[in-house]
């Protein structure tokens, strides 16, 4: 009987360790793999929102106002807007003999 209680000790001692120390080093490890991924998502936030409010920051000036205003074809009062058109594409080239002529004439023959 005695050599019986040995085996069956170590085996609950190996279990035991198997369970108080495989599982819960398994979820440290996923739980310090998704922390590093959500430290990543923020840091790409914050130099997002960094960006974002440099583009605020200069849509308040004045000058940065006026250069919008003018791409939508605004003046100040006073001055008059001068619109450049493209210079005109040539007309589309029409051919002096249409191909259903060509056909008549060849039965015509």
């Amino acid at each position: 009987m005695r050599r019986l209680i040995v085996p069956v000790v170590v085996t609950l001692v190996l279990a035991l360790v198997v369970v108080v120390g495989i599982f819960p080093t398994r979820r440290y490890l996923s739980q310090r793999q998704a922390i590093a991924a959500g430290q990543g998502r923020v840091e790409a936030l914050t130099s997002s929102n960094d960006t974002m409010q440099a583009q605020v920051d200069r849509l308040q000036t004045d000058a940065e106002i006026e250069k919008q205003a003018r791409t939508y074809g605004w003046v100040k009062r006073g001055e008059e807007p001068y619109h450049i058109l493209p210079t005109p594409q040539d007309p589309p080239k029409v051919p002096d003999v249409w191909p259903f002529d060509q056909l008549q004439q060849r039965l015509d023959r």
